[in-house]
């Protein structure tokens, strides 16, 4: 295994065991090729990328990361990114990447589930 292809692989297992903690089923998936749904499986309606480089390509990585969203057929698309100087230990203060709109239908849901009193401040 290439030496790129073991940071991936570390990244991909220290975020899948990080979102463990939240949703019990969170697993790595297997490569797919053009048909690709992301790094990460088992966030509810979330398609997840994973990246462990040393220079950033956001733009790249986040057309990438709609592509297997679409595929997956997921309502959010969430790019993790390993910033530079922070190990793989620490993988709480990566940075998590998606679209405005997503973020903001993520709290508009909020807000509609606590007016609603699902959930309780």
């Amino acid at each position: 295994m290439s030496k790129s292809k073991q940071k991936g692989t570390l990244a991909e297992t220290a975020v899948a065991d990080y979102l463990k903690t939240f949703w019990h089923n969170v697993e790595r998936r297997v490569l797919s090729g053009k048909n690709d749904k992301g790094d990460i499986a088992g966030v509810p309606y979330t398609t997840i990328e994973v990246k462990n480089h040393k220079s950033y390509k956001l733009s790249e990585w986040m057309e990438e990361t709609e592509r297997e969203r679409t595929n997956a057929g997921s309502q959010y698309g969430i790019l993790v990114v390993k910033p530079i100087r922070v190990g793989v230990t620490k993988v709480e203060k990566w940075w998590a990447v998606l679209p405005l709109e997503q973020i903001a239908g993520l709290v508009a849901e909020l807000e509609r589930l606590r007016a609603s009193e699902v959930i309780k401040d």
